[in-house]
Parts: C-alpha cells; structure tokens; sequence
C-alpha cells in the first residue's frame, strides 16, 4: 500500500498561488475558521514534501519574521515542525528547517520511491512546478484547494496549473471557511 499525496495549495479566485502589492498574507482574508481548520489539517502525522523554490520561499519568510509575527500561525509552527523532504538538485544541506531530509535527484522517481515507503500521509503545501509533474506522473491522490475571495488579474503572481497536464477532478470534499472562503478536495486524473 503506498502513502496519499495531497497536494495543498491557495489560490485566488483567478488561479494565482500569490500575489505582490498590499494584500498581505492569505491576501488579508484569513479568519479564526480558516486558522483553526488548517492547523487540525496538520495535527495528524503526516510528512511534508517542499520543492527547493517553496523551501526557500517558506525559510526565507521565517527567518525574517518574529516569534508574534502573523507568520507563524499555529498552522506554519506545526507544519514546520513535521517530518519533511525537501526535493532539490540545487539546495546544500544542511537545511535550516527542523526534521528536513534533502534529497537529489528526479521528483518523480524521489516521491514515488516515498510514497513506496512512507506509512504517514505525504502532504506537500506550495511546490507549484514538482506538484504539476507529479500529477502528471499520477502520485497526486489529492488535490486541495484553499480559494480565497480575491481577484487578482493585475498583481497575480504563480499561476498555479499554467503548462499542466489536463485533468478530470472529482470532488471528494468542499467546506466554506469564515462565511467567504472554499476548500475543495479532488481526486485527480490525467484527462485522455
């Protein structure tokens, strides 16, 4: 039996992973339901799968924040703190990221050998390009969708399915966050 793969990733409402200018974190649309929800997503065991780009992405906002910074949200503190594989042929250990192991080579082939051998959920937040080419591959069980309540179509930054494969999605579960916010859950499949 091998481990489920989420791939876990917010969005806008125009397919952006983030945006530039003022909106601030979660696009400033993060509410108490929001917060709560995500950190019992990642309460459970669980090991977290990060792309080089994602890694220094998240290890950069760390390191310049403060212990009461709106960064570390209970949520990024446990997330943080789980077991994680970083997927990098550019990275050099050792990472500055708690329970981290680094390895080369293929995403791939490294997250199909993982899902072989992990017995806890696989579950990787981000990592826009190596989560495109692991749907691709089929290693995406599922694909969750955290859409919050903007548009951003001029300061819209990582689309995030631009050059991926085509999909059918079918929808496994949809929850409304704060009276504005949609988590959807799918279960992908390459489109033939």
């Amino acid at each position: 039996m091998t481990a489920t793969y989420t791939f876990d990733v917010f969005s806008s409402l125009d397919g952006f992973g983030a945006a530039v200018g003022d909106w601030g974190g979660y696009w400033g649309k993060q509410g108490p339901e929001l917060l709560d929800h995500r950190l019992g997503l990642y309460a459970g065991e669980q090991r977290m799968v990060l792309g080089a780009n994602t890694y220094r992405a998240f290890a950069e906002m760390l390191a310049a924040s403060t212990e009461q910074s709106e960064v570390r949200d209970p949520w990024v503190t446990r997330m943080v703190n789980l077991p994680a594989t970083v997927v990098s042929n550019t990275l050099e250990g050792p990472l500055d990221w708690p329970h981290a192991d680094l390895v080369r080579g293929d995403a791939v082939d490294a997250v199909a050998r993982l899902k072989e051998a992990s017995h806890v959920p696989l579950r990787s937040h981000g990592s826009l390009a190596m989560n495109r080419a692991l749907m691709a591959a089929g290693l995406v069980d599922r694909v969750q969708v955290t859409i919050f309540p903007v548009i951003t179509g001029q300061t819209g930054r990582s689309p995030i399915f631009a050059g991926a494969a085509d999909f059918d999605l079918e929808l496994i579960a949809h929850r409304t966050l704060d009276n504005h916010t949609q988590e959807l859950v799918y279960r992908p499949t390459v489109h033939t």
